[in-house]
C-alpha cells in the first residue's frame, strides 16, 4: 500500500471501520435474539409511534388548513390520509431494515 494515495488510503480504512462497525452490530444483534417480551414491545411501539406521529400532524395541519380557507375540500381529512400513508411506508422501510438476513446485506 506503499504506492497508494493517501485520499484513497483514507477511504479505504473508512470502510473498514464502517464494516467493522457494521458486523458488530449484527452480531450484538444476533446474541439479543432471546430478548424478553418487554423488549419486543418496546419495537412494536417504536413502530406504532412512527404511524401515528406523521398521521396527528397531518390531521392537526389540515384543521389549521380548514380554519383558515374556506373550501368544499376538507384538508383535514385529505392531510390525515396523507400523514397515515407517510407514517406506514416510514414504519415498512424501518421494519424491512431491521429484519433483513445476513444474506441480503
Amino acid at each position: 500500500m506503499a504506492d497508494t494515495d493517501p485520499v484513497e488510503r483514507e477511504q479505504a480504512e473508512e470502510l473498514r471501520r464502517t464494516v467493522l462497525r457494521k458486523s458488530l452490530r449484527r452480531e450484538r444483534a444476533r446474541r439479543r435474539r432471546d430478548d424478553s417480551i418487554w423488549s419486543w414491545l418496546g419495537t412494536f411501539g417504536l413502530v406504532g409511534w412512527t404511524v401515528v406521529i406523521p398521521t396527528l400532524l397531518g390531521l392537526a395541519f389540515g384543521l389549521f388548513l380548514d380554519n383558515r380557507i374556506d373550501t368544499s375540500i376538507s384538508f383535514a381529512i385529505t392531510f390525515l390520509i396523507t400523514g397515515a400513508a407517510v407514517g406506514v411506508s416510514m414504519a415498512w422501510y424501518w421494519v424491512r431494515q431491521e429484519s433483513r438476513g445476513d444474506d441480503d446485506r
